[in-house]
C-alpha cells in the first residue's frame, strides 16, 4: 500500500478559507466521531463548545475573528494546529522540550515569533503567559472539578478553553478534533477535508483486515509502570487500533474504557498465548526488556514479535506517537497491521511509530 494523504496534504495547504459554517448546537451532532466537542454558527457569531464527558457541563468559546495567538497545554493541540498548517499561531506550550514539531522547535529561542515555554498545570508560569496576551488557552483536565490554576487564569483574564480528547474511545474521535482547530483559525475547510481524508485511509485499512479473514492476532500490551502492569479497556484507543489490525489484547476488560492492572505473573500466564507483544516502555531491545524484570527472561521472546512506538521520540523524551500520532490514527493503524497482519499490505519494512525490538 501506497502512504497516504502526502500529495494530497500538500495540496490541501495551498487552500485558505476564511469565515464559519453554520453547524448543529447538540452533542457531537455534525461530528462523524468525537462527542465532546460541537461547533455552531449564532448570528453570525462562531461558536466552539466542549462538553465534559465528566458532568455533561460545557465550555463555550465565541469567535467573531480567526485566532492568531493560542496557548496549547497539550502536545496533541500542538499537532492539530500544525497538521493544518497554522502552528505559527502558537505562542506558548507546555513542556516544550518535549514537543516534536519540528515548526515548534525551530521557534524555541528565536527572535522571530519565538514560542515559550509556560510550565505545567502544577506549576504555570502565570507572568509569562499573561505577557503572551493569548487569544485563547488550551488545555483539558482529568475530573469534573476545575483545577485551581484554571480557575486562577480565568480570574486574571485569560480566555480558557478546556477541552476533553483524551477521553475520546475512538481513534477517529481524536482526529476529528482537526475540525475544531480548523473552525478556531479560519481553516475549516482545509480541517475538514484533511479529516476525511484520514478517515477514509483508515477505515479502509480496517476493511482490508475484516475482509481479508485473517486469525485474530493475540497481543500482549505494554510492561509494568511502577510496579503496576497496566492492560487497557476493550473500548480504550489502543484496543480500538489494536482491533481494527486484526488483533485482540489479551487480558483487557471488554466493557471498559480506562485500563485495568494485572499481575506480573498475569502477563507471564498471558504472555504464553501472544502472537505479539507492543508498546514495551522505552526499551529498543532484548536485554533492555531483560534488565528491567528478570522473569522477562522466561517470556517467549523468540516467539513473539516484540514492537515499540518509540521511532520517533526525541533525545529529550518526546514521542511523536502521542504527537502527530493523535492526528493520524491512519498511519499507526497502517503500523500495527503491518506488524500483525502484514499480508494485507504491499511489501514494505516502513514504519511510521513503531521499531522492532531484537
Amino acid at each position: 500500500m501506497k502512504r497516504m494523504g502526502t500529495v494530497l496534504i500538500i495540496s490541501l495547504l495551498l487552500v485558505s478559507c476564511r469565515g464559519h459554517r453554520s453547524l448543529p448546537f447538540l452533542q457531537g451532532e455534525g461530528n462523524m466521531y468525537a462527542r465532546f466537542f460541537s461547533l455552531a454558527d449564532s448570528s453570525g457569531t462562531g461558536l466552539a463548545i466542549s462538553i465534559s464527558p465528566y458532568d455533561g457541563s460545557r465550555d463555550t468559546l465565541r469567535l467573531d475573528h480567526p485566532l492568531g495567538n493560542i496557548i496549547c497545554m497539550s502536545s496533541s493541540y500542538v499537532a492539530g494546529l500544525d497538521a493544518i498548517g497554522c502552528d505559527s499561531v502558537i505562542s506558548g506550550v507546555s513542556g516544550l522540550r518535549y514537543i516534536s514539531s519540528p515548526g515548534i522547535r525551530s521557534r524555541s529561542g528565536s527572535d522571530l515569533n519565538p514560542v515559550y515555554d509556560v510550565g505545567y498545570e502544577a506549576a504555570p508560569d502565570y507572568e509569562k503567559i499573561l505577557s503572551l496576551h493569548p487569544d485563547v488557552f488550551l488545555t483539558y483536565t482529568v475530573s469534573a472539578v476545575e483545577p485551581p490554576y484554571i480557575s486562577k487564569l480565568r480570574s486574571l483574564g485569560v480566555r480558557v478553553f478546556v477541552l476533553y480528547d483524551q477521553m475520546e474511545g475512538h481513534p477517529l474521535a481524536r482526529a476529528e478534533y482537526l475540525r475544531l482547530f480548523g473552525f478556531l483559525t479560519g481553516r475549516e475547510e482545509f480541517a475538514d477535508s484533511l479529516f476525511d481524508s484520514i478517515a477514509a485511509g483508515y477505515n479502509n485499512l480496517a476493511s482490508r483486515v475484516s475482509d481479508s479473514g485473517e486469525k485474530i492476532s493475540r497481543v500482549l500490551m505494554n510492561i509494568p509502570y511502577q510496579d503496576q502492569w497496566f492492560v487497557p479497556g476493550g473500548k480504550n484507543y489502543m484496543s480500538i487500533l489494536v482491533r481494527d489490525a486484526g488483533g485482540s489484547i489479551l487480558g483487557s476488560v471488554p466493557d471498559r474504557m480506562d485500563s485495568s492492572t494485572i499481575s506480573l505473573e498475569e502477563a507471564y500466564r498471558l504472555s504464553e498465548n501472544a502472537d505479539c507483544w507492543l508498546n514495551v516502555g522505552w526499551c529498543r531491545s532484548l536485554s533492555d526488556l531483560a534488565g528491567i524484570k528478570t522473569l522477562f527472561c522466561s517470556f517467549p521472546l523468540k516467539r513473539m514479535e516484540i514492537y515499540n512506538n518509540i521511532l520517533r521520540t526525541s533525545g529529550k523524551g518526546g514521542n511523536d506517537f502521542w504527537e502527530s500520532g493523535a492526528v493520524r490514527p491512519d498511519l499507526i493503524l497502517e503500523d500495527l497491521i503491518r506488524i500483525l497482519h502484514p499480508a494485507c499490505l504491499d511489501e514494505s519494512d516502513s514504519l511510521h511509530y513503531y521499531i522492532k525490538i531484537q
